[in-house]
C-alpha cells in the first residue's frame, strides 16, 4: 500500500505560486492570533471553555497551514485510489467519495455543535471566529468534492486573486478579527 501511494504522490510544495506562500503565511499568522488569545483574561466563567477553542484553532490552522503546501490531501486520494484498486471497487468509488464527503459533513456539523456547546455565555467574544471556522469547514468540503466545474470556478480571478484564494483566506480573516477583538478587551 504505501509503495503505491509513493508512486502516485510524492512529498513536495503543493502550491510553489506567491498566493500559494501568502495562504500558508495567512494560516500562520492567525495560528499565532489564536495562541495570543487563548492567553486573554477571559472572564472566569468562561475562561476555560474560550482558551480551549483558541487551542483547537491554533492546532487547526497549524495543521492547515502544513498541508498547504505539503498537499496531504493528496496522499490521502492517492491511498483511497490504491486501496480501491488493491479491493476492486475502484468502479464504484463514487458511492466511496459521497460517503467520504457526507462523513465530512457531518464531522462539520458535530464540531459547530460542539463549538456552539463549548462557546455558551460567551458568543459576544466568539462569534466572529466561530463563523471564520464555518468558513474553513466549508471550504475543506467544497475543496474535497473536488468536481471539475467548480476547479474551474475557482480559478477564477476576483480581485487579482485566485477564487479559490479569496475563499481561503475569508475564514482565517474573520477568525483574525475575533482574536483581535479578544485581545483589545
Amino acid at each position: 500500500m504505501i509503495l503505491c501511494v509513493l508512486e502516485r504522490w510524492q512529498p513536495g510544495i503543493g502550491d510553489p505560486t506567491w498566493q500559494g506562500w501568502a495562504t500558508v503565511l495567512v494560516y500562520l499568522a492567525t495560528a499565532i492570533l489564536a495562541f495570543q488569545a487563548s492567553h486573554a483574561p477571559f472572564p472566569a466563567a468562561t475562561r476555560g471553555r474560550e482558551r480551549a477553542f483558541w487551542v483547537l484553532t491554533l492546532l487547526l490552522l497549524s495543521g492547515l497551514a502544513l498541508n498547504k503546501q505539503l498537499d496531504l490531501q493528496s496522499a490521502l486520494t492517492a491511498a483511497g485510489r490504491c486501496m480501491a484498486n488493491a479491493q476492486s471497487w475502484y468502479g464504484q468509488r463514487r458511492l466511496v467519495q459521497m460517503g467520504f464527503l457526507l462523513g465530512l459533513a457531518g464531522l462539520a456539523v458535530a464540531f459547530l455543535a460542539i463549538l456552539l456547546r463549548l462557546l455558551r455565555g460567551s458568543w459576544s467574544r466568539s462569534a466572529l471566529p466561530v463563523l471564520g471556522l464555518v468558513f474553513v469547514c466549508a471550504f475543506v468540503l467544497m475543496r474535497a468534492v473536488g468536481f471539475h466545474h467548480a476547479d474551474r470556478l475557482l480559478g477564477l480571478p476576483v480581485l487579482g486573486l485566485r477564487t479559490n484564494t479569496a475563499l481561503e483566506w475569508a475564514g482565517p480573516g474573520l477568525i483574525s478579527l475575533g482574536a483581535l477583538r479578544v485581545l483589545r478587551y
